[in-house]
């Protein structure tokens, strides 16, 4: 089943009014970014997200990126015997219109252009296709630094490509071994509501 959040229902303009009210939207983004995602947002629709990963009440979408990179493992002696753990995501981020916007990497650690950055904690996963890593949804575990991604709350991982653990190849003789996989994904960020947020 999946589920939208009545939060989730925005408009190009009033996307643009919310990104007014919170003050914190980019110097750069003044000049047209700003109605340019909040045009591509309302365009493409809310993500509709299966209810495990339903985003709670009093929260907002405030931008969304995509992510081009790796998902990086370690071969590691497990309880179980030798198996790929992931160590750490390495992507590029970038705006709807192809413009790069800031990294993500270990924490799990997004980062903008303007120095700020959010840590996520796994709250849920849901796993939409079984060739790509899972859907998540993840809550703010810290901030540093006072920009874009310093009100973040929550945060979705969705529309995955790749990014799966080998299947093989980790043995007791390639312990300290990495593999780093292709994937791609789409991160939506939240806020919480302001009281000028309808």
């Amino acid at each position: 089943m999946y589920v939208k959040s009545s939060c989730f229902v925005v408009t190009a303009l009033s996307l643009v009014t919310l990104a007014g009210c919170s003050g914190s939207v980019d110097p750069e983004e003044q000049s047209g970014d700003v109605e340019e995602q909040a045009a591509a947002l309302a365009h493409g629709g809310a993500p509709e997200v299966p209810a495990v990963l339903a985003v709670p009440e009093g929260n907002r979408l405030a931008f969304a990126l995509d992510a081009t990179g790796q998902q990086i493992y370690g071969c590691q002696a497990t309880t179980t015997g030798y198996g790929w753990v992931l160590i750490a995501p390495d992507a590029d981020l970038f705006k709807r219109n192809g413009r790069i916007a800031g990294t993500h990497y270990a924490g799990p650690t997004w980062e903008a252009l303007d120095g700020s950055t959010v840590v996520g904690a796994r709250v849920a996963a849901y796993n939409a296709d079984p060739t790509a890593i899972p859907w998540l949804l993840l809550s703010a575990a810290s901030h540093a630094g006072s920009g874009k991604m310093s009100k973040v709350s929550f945060i979705h991982r969705l529309d995955t490509t790749g990014g799966l653990a080998p299947a093989t190849g980790c043995d007791a003789e390639h312990v300290g071994a990495q593999s780093s996989i292709d994937y791609t994904a789409t991160y939506y960020f939240y806020e919480p509501k302001k009281n000028c947020d309808h």
